[in-house]
């Protein structure tokens, strides 16, 4: 899973990224409110950490703007301990959660799971299910009956993209900055090349048929 961390404390930021990663979630962090709203416009990101206090744009005309625009991005705010009227504030205008500083790493983790499991796509044991296929965070790999799928690094990431947004139409472009990035040497056409390979590992469990192909705009993951 995929955490957008927008704190402009560099010390913060860093060891915010460090410690997610840790646990296993690809980490984007960025500094500056204006390009925390950019990027999290770009809508590949499972969950948002964000810090009220932001140069360029704080986080609670961020959330505003974000929700305007439709995003259904569950957002845990970070805020300062004094700071009541910007807790309620974020709260009305949308973030899922907040945190007060300083606070335990312990207690972030429990939150950000908690809002995974909110949001419908963590089960318990942190794993994503759909379909008949079972995706475990912890080997990187799919299972379909018990059998492993033996899924390489960016097939499990494309798969637990399409899982995390099942029955909704993924871009070509959503996929592509998601898993390769917005500054990858390689094109769009990477993806393509990707669901083929996919979708031959999982015909081999008789699972292939749920990728749809959408023509001209993506892909959905789709039981009927």
């Amino acid at each position: 899973m995929r955490i957008l961390v927008v704190e402009d404390d560099k010390v913060v930021r860093e060891a915010l990224t460090a410690l997610l990663s840790e646990e296993g979630y690809t980490v984007d962090s960025v500094a500056a409110g204006d390009e925390g709203l950019y990027v999290a416009k770009q809508d590949i990101h499972d969950l948002l950490v964000l810090d009220v206090m932001l140069p360029g744009m704080d986080g609670l005309e961020i959330i505003k703007k974000l929700r305007a625009n439709g995003s259904t991005i569950p957002i845990l705010l970070l805020t300062a301990l004094d700071s009541i009227d910007d807790r309620v504030t974020g709260l009305n205008l949308g973030a899922d959660d907040y945190l007060v500083k300083p606070y335990a790493m312990r207690e972030l983790l429990a939150r950000i799971k908690a809002l995974l499991r909110r949001k419908g796509n963590l089960i318990d044991c942190g794993q994503l299910s759909y379909g008949g296929i079972l995706l475990d965070a912890k080997l990187r790999d799919g299972v379909v009956a018990e059998k492993i799928l033996g899924l390489s690094a960016k097939e499990y990431e494309v798969l637990e993209f399409l899982i995390l947004n099942k029955e909704q139409l993924v871009t070509r472009e959503q996929i592509f900055d998601r898993i390769w990035g917005f500054t990858s040497d390689t094109t769009v056409n990477i993806v393509d090349v990707y669901i083929h390979y996919l979708r031959k590992k999982l015909a081999q469990e008789g699972v292939d048929k749920l990728i749809h192909t959408v023509r001209g705009a993506g892909f959905m993951l789709k039981e009927k």
